[in-house]
């Protein structure tokens, strides 16, 4: 009985192994970023994430940035731009904020890390800047989104920038 047991436990080790190879030994095919979970979709369009996000970007808008990341149930979606100051109002009157948006003078003290940050699009994420109004938009919104947040940062006095971090 005893040689069984060893043939058995010979076996049930070498298909361990086996297995463990099998899981840790990747292929430059399993590294795939695009594979992996959450991933950045590549050459993602400003104006297509506007559509997602159901909203106009204006057409004075320059320094346009988008990004798409697949998530594990949601996805994220960055779209930022900037406009002159002056237009600033009516592009947020658009949005039809659900609540007035607020004013924050300082950075927030915490350190923030964002599930989709903007430091993806080469942008410091706006809760890091100083005076920056914003705040949600819609929660849920109404088509396929779950929320959608803006805010709007002062880049020089003529012109800001304006983040918006949509939830889909």
């Amino acid at each position: 009985m005893l040689p069984v047991r060893r043939a058995t436990v010979g076996a049930l080790c070498l298909s361990a192994f086996a297995v463990l190879t099998a899981c840790s030994s990747g292929t430059a095919h399993d590294a795939d970023p695009h594979r992996q979970v959450p991933n950045w979709k590549s050459d993602v369009a400003p104006a297509d994430i506007g559509d997602r996000m159901h909203v106009r970007i204006p057409t004075e808008a320059t320094d346009r940035r988008a990004a798409y990341q697949n998530g594990f149930q949601d996805d994220g979606l960055l779209l930022a731009f900037t406009v002159p100051t002056a237009r600033v109002g009516a592009f947020l009157s658009g949005l039809t904020p659900e609540q007035e948006l607020t004013h924050r003078a300082e950075p927030l003290a915490e350190t923030v890390k964002p599930t989709t940050p903007f430091a993806h699009l080469g942008l410091k994420e706006p809760e890091t800047l100083a005076d920056v109004r914003g705040g949600p938009v819609c929660a849920p919104c109404a088509g396929e989104l779950n929320s959608l947040e803006v805010a709007v940062h002062p880049v020089d006095a003529q012109h800001s920038r304006v983040y918006l971090r949509g939830v889909d």
